[in-house]
């Protein structure tokens, strides 16, 4: 049973079917030539060095894609705003978009508390949110009595699921007993705690020190010298790329010995070019190997000289992540058919069809009742300088 019905401006249209509440999806950003597509990424505050990568990666994707001829014949309008990071500047920023530019879809929106401020503008509209620079399991959990959640979708590994796997393993691996958490004191810190007290107890490893940080902050010499008097032997950071650093430098400047674990956050290049020594031995939950110009092949050595010729640096994690989610987009923009809509947009999400990256990363693969691509987790360890596997194929 399918109803439709004029809302915003006429571009919005009601689906009902037999299994589910009905989802209101939007047409809007659809013409014969176009498909307008919107994120908003950190370019100018604490995570620009996020930011304008997968920026970067979105726009070469879009480069390629259209230079090939477009989606079913219709070429992809990228939209990119500035959030800072900032909660606020994102609601303001989605809210342009959705209103004046008329995006159908927002793609690899930047940052938990940003994305998570302006979910409800995106959903409430009937625009898809898709692929998130953030693995929160607000992205993909959803509640099937609340349609509007079926519109959120999540490719990234998930930080509970990655951050309990990678737990476990160095529990096993390095007979752990008294692992300790400092956590960024937000919704991504938040779920990088939810795995570490999940999965001890799961483990029934008792919780030794639990200490956080506010967002930009530089000084954690408090948190490491109180780890450090509890006896802690292993060290699970809820940090990004510069607070990971900072911790490990107080480290070493108090002469402590430990084991350091990131979340997949923390497993960027910039975290060894920056950390330099401070680094080494670090250990990381990861989705997928890191790939180096010097040793990489085929497509992937390619698509590295390709992103270096456009912007003049080398490629990173973030800008692999951006490309793929607009490659992810097109793949199922494209499965939709020629006669797109927003619900046979989401209904090719939905359809269980496989996205496979160019990259190494776990096959993406969606149904009606599980809206996150993959939870397989690797552990990787930065040693002279470089991120290298050292486990994979791990679950908790």
């Amino acid at each position: 049973m399918i109803l439709r019905a004029s809302l915003l401006g006429g571009a919005l249209a009601f689906a009902v079917t037999p299994s589910l509440a009905q989802t209101k999806t939007t047409n809007q950003g659809i013409s014969a030539t176009e498909i307008v597509v919107g994120t908003h990424q950190d370019l100018s505050g604490p995570i620009k060095g996020w930011g304008v990568p997968v920026s970067n990666g979105m726009k070469m994707a879009t480069d390629e894609i259209n230079a090939a001829g477009g989606i079913n014949g219709r070429k992809i309008k990228l939209v990119v705003e500035d959030s800072g990071y900032d909660p606020k500047k994102a609601v303001l920023a989605t809210q342009k978009m959705i209103e004046k530019d008329k995006i159908f879809s927002v793609v690899g929106a930047m940052g938990s508390p940003t994305v998570l401020a302006a979910q409800d503008i995106v959903l409430d509209a009937g625009l898809t949110q898709l692929f998130p620079l953030t693995a929160a399991e607000f992205t993909y959990k959803f509640d099937p009595a609340k349609p509007q959640e079926r519109l959120k979708f999540n490719n990234l590994l998930p930080y509970v699921e990655s951050s309990r796997a990678a737990i476990k393993y160095m529990i096993e691996e390095y007979k752990v007993q008294k692992p300790c958490i400092m956590y960024q004191d937000d919704e991504y810190g938040k779920n990088v705690l939810e795995a570490y007290e999940t999965q001890l107890d799961a483990m029934k490893v008792k919780h030794a020190t639990v200490t956080s940080y506010k967002r930009g902050a530089s000084d954690f010499s408090a948190q490491i010298s109180k780890m450090k008097s509890d006896g802690c032997d292993l060290v699970v950071l809820g940090t990004v790329i510069r607070e990971t650093i900072g911790a490990m430098a107080e480290a070493k400047k108090l002469g402590w010995d430990v084991k350091f674990l990131g979340a997949t956050p923390a497993n960027v290049l910039e975290v060894p070019a920056l950390g330099k020594d401070v680094v080494e031995g670090l250990f990381s939950a990861a989705a997928f190997e890191v790939p180096y110009e010097d040793t990489a092949k085929g497509k992937v050595k390619d698509w590295l000289v390709n992103y270096k010729k456009a912007y003049g640096t080398d490629a990173n994690t973030q800008a692999i992540i951006g490309y793929n989610a607009m490659m992810t987009f097109a793949h199922y923009a494209k499965l939709a058919g020629k006669d797109l809509t927003g619900q046979k947009f989401l209904d090719a999400l939905e359809s269980g069809d496989v996205f496979q990256d160019i990259f190494g990363n776990p096959p993406t693969k969606f149904s009606k009742t599980n809206h996150l691509a993959s939870t397989i987790t690797q552990v990787q360890k930065v040693e002279k300088g470089r991120w290298v596997v050292v486990k994979g194929g791990l679950m908790f």
